[in-house]
């Protein structure tokens, strides 16, 4: 009799053992699948992050190329303007020599 009790009792204890077990093996299990998804939004986010940076440093790059090509435009312009100007005078000049002579 005693023999069969502690049997039974192993039999209870060592189901009491796999129950826990499975327990430990399901929270374990979940505890991974929460880091992954942590991991994973953490890596949106760092994402994220480089592709506002990226826009973000084009956006200057492309605002100081304008603002330069802007410059250099109007540099040609004044250029133009001053060598058409000079042309003009001197072309009223000559129109005004023929005239007065």
């Amino acid at each position: 009799m005693e023999l069969i009790k502690k049997i039974k009792q192993a039999e209870a204890q060592a189901q009491q053992i796999i129950e826990q077990a499975k327990a430990e093996a399901a929270a374990q299990t979940e505890q991974g699948r929460e880091n992954r998804l942590k991991a994973l939004k953490q890596a949106e986010q760092q994402r994220k992050k480089a592709i506002e940076e990226a826009v973000s440093a084009a956006r200057t790059q492309a605002l100081a190329e304008a603002e330069n090509l802007k410059a250099q435009a109007e540099k040609k312009r004044r250029r133009l303007y001053d060598k058409a100007n000079a042309k003009i005078n001197k072309a009223a000049a000559k129109v005004m020599n023929y005239l007065k002579g």
